[in-house]
C-alpha cells in the first residue's frame, strides 16, 4: 500500500476516533443534565464532563512522549466548548413583558389567589341591542398571551352588543408569573372564580377555547364555581382529566399539518441552549422548573415559529397556504415550561366525570370539522355533563374556529349569539349524546 494511503488511512481514523470522543462527551453531558435537572444552569453536568474527560485524557497520553500527549485533549476542549453553548444564557433571564397593545388598554388586577393578571375590557359597541350578562373569555395555552386575531374575534363579539372580558391566565402575556410548582389546573379553575368575584358584575356568560374549554369544563364541575356562572360554551376541548388525557381516538378531518409553508422568523430551538432544554422538557426528562433555564428565560426565548406545525394543525387542509397570521412578534407570549406543568397535572388528576354528572349550568358545546383535537376529548365532555343543551359542530373550520378566512369569524358569532340569547341553533344539534357512538365510528 502506498505511503499516502497509509497516511490517510491512519489520520481518518484517529479523526473518527476524535470525533467518536466528542459525541460521547456530549452524550455525557446530556445524560448528566437530564440527572441533575439541569442545575446550575447546566454547569454542574458541564464541570462533570470536563473533569472526567480531562480524566481520561490523562490516562490516555500517560505513554506518549512530546506535543502528542496533549492530543487526546482535543476532543476534550471541543466537547467542552459545544456544550458550554448550552449553559450560556443568549436572551435576558428577567421576564420581558410584551408592550401594551395600540386598540385596547391593559389593565392589570390582583386576585384572591394571588395571581396578578392582565385583563382586557370590550365595552358594547354597535348599533343593536346591549346584552345585559357579561362575556368572559378563557383563552387556549394553557399558558399564554391572547394573540390578536383573537383580540379581533373578541372585538367582533363586542360589536354585537356584548360587554367581553378577558384575561391572560398567570404566567402568560403581561400576567405576573408565579413560581412553576403553582402552575396548576386547579389554580387555573380557582383563578376564573377569584376573577369573576372580583369582575363583580352577577353571573358572567364564559367562553372557554381549547385548554380554556379544559378550564371551563373543571369549573363546571366544581359547585362553587358553577354556582358563579350564567352560561358556559365549551369550543374545542383539551382533555378535562387524567382519564381523558389517556383516551386513544382519531381526530377531525385532515388539517394543515405538514401541507402548510414552515413558520418563518427566528427559532429558539435553533440555539443549543434552548433546543437541549425544549426538547429534553418535551421528552419528560427535564422538569417544567429545571435548574437549566429559568421561567422568564424561556419564556423570553420563545417565538412563535418555536410552535413549528401546531399553528398549521389549527386549519383545515384547504386552508393549508392561506394561514393568516395569528399574531405579532411583539405581542406572542407562550410559557413552554409553564404550559407543560399545567398539561401534566391534568394527566395526573383523578376523573371529575362524578362531579360533572351534578353540572346544572346550561352549556353548549362547539365541535371544529378539522380539529387537531381527539374526539373523544369533546365527547367526553358531551357524555358526562347533562347541562349540555346543544352541540355545534362547525363546518370548514380547524381548531381555530375564528380566524378571520372567509365567514369564519361571522358564523362563530352566531353560534355563540344564538345560544347565550336563548334562540333557535343555526346549525342542527349535532352530535347528541345519542349520536356519540356513531359519530366516532363514522370518524366525524
Amino acid at each position: 500500500m502506498p505511503t499516502s494511503a497509509i497516511r490517510f488511512v491512519r489520520f481518518t481514523g484517529r479523526l473518527l476516533s476524535a470525533l467518536a470522543a466528542v459525541a460521547t462527551l456530549v452524550v455525557v453531558f446530556l445524560a448528566l443534565t437530564a440527572l441533575t435537572d439541569g442545575t446550575g444552569s447546566g454547569l454542574a453536568a458541564w464541570s462533570t464532563t470536563l473533569a472526567a474527560g480531562t480524566a481520561l485524557a490523562l490516562w490516555q497520553g500517560r505513554r506518549r512522549a512530546g506535543p502528542t500527549r496533549l492530543m487526546p485533549f482535543l476532543p476534550v476542549v471541543v466537547a467542552a466548548a459545544l456544550t458550554a453553548t448550552v449553559c450560556i444564557p443568549t436572551v435576558p433571564t428577567a421576564r420581558r413583558y410584551p408592550p401594551d397593545l395600540p386598540f385596547v388598554v391593559t389593565q392589570h388586577w390582583s386576585l384572591s389567589t394571588g395571581s396578578r393578571v392582565a385583563v382586557y375590557h370590550y365595552p358594547p359597541t354597535g348599533s343593536g341591542p346591549r346584552h345585559p350578562v357579561p362575556l368572559v373569555y378563557l383563552n387556549g395555552g394553557p399558558v399564554r398571551g391572547i394573540s390578536v386575531l383573537d383580540h379581533r374575534f373578541l372585538r367582533l363579539l363586542a360589536g354585537q352588543g356584548y360587554d367581553v372580558y378577558t384575561y391572560e391566565q398567570a404566567g402568560g402575556g403581561r400576567s405576573d408569573l408565579l413560581p412553576m410548582s403553582q402552575y396548576t389546573i386547579s389554580r387555573s379553575v380557582r383563578d376564573l372564580f377569584a376573577f369573576v368575584d372580583r369582575l363583580d358584575k352577577g353571573k358572567p356568560d364564559v367562553l372557554g377555547f381549547s385548554s380554556g374549554g379544559v378550564v371551563l369544563t373543571r369549573a363546571l364541575a366544581a359547585p362553587r364555581v358553577a354556582a358563579r356562572l350564567h352560561r358556559a360554551v365549551v369550543a374545542e376541548p383539551g382533555p378535562m382529566d387524567g382519564p381523558t388525557a389517556r383516551i386513544t381516538g382519531h381526530k377531525g378531518r385532515e388539517s394543515a399539518r405538514g401541507l402548510a409553508p414552515a413558520m418563518t422568523g427566528p427559532r429558539a430551538t435553533h440555539v443549543p441552549r434552548y433546543g437541549v432544554a425544549f426538547g429534553l422538557m418535551r421528552l419528560g426528562l427535564l422538569s417544567p422548573g429545571t435548574g437549566l433555564i429559568g421561567q422568564a428565560e424561556g419564556d423570553n426565548a420563545f417565538t412563535a415559529a418555536d410552535l413549528g406545525s401546531d399553528t398549521a394543525s389549527a386549519y383545515c387542509a384547504r386552508d393549508a397556504h392561506r394561514i393568516p397570521a395569528e399574531d405579532t412578534a411583539q405581542n406572542f407570549s407562550f410559557s413552554p415550561a409553564a404550559s407543560l406543568r399545567v398539561q401534566q397535572t391534568v394527566k395526573d388528576s383523578p376523573s371529575i366525570a362524578p362531579q360533572l354528572k351534578r353540572s346544572r349550568t346550561p352549556a353548549m358545546l362547539m365541535i371544529a370539522e378539522c380539529s387537531s383535537q381527539l374526539r373523544q376529548w369533546a365527547t367526553a365532555v358531551l357524555a358526562h355533563d347533562p347541562a349540555i343543551q346543544r352541540t355545534q359542530y362547525m363546518p370548514g373550520v380547524g381548531h381555530h374556529m375564528w380566524n378571520g378566512l372567509d365567514d369564519n369569524d361571522d358564523r362563530a358569532v352566531a353560534v355563540i349569539s344564538a345560544f347565550l340569547q336563548g334562540k333557535p341553533a343555526p346549525l342542527p344539534n349535532h352530535p347528541t349524546r345519542d349520536e356519540i357512538p356513531a359519530f366516532l365510528r363514522d370518524h366525524e
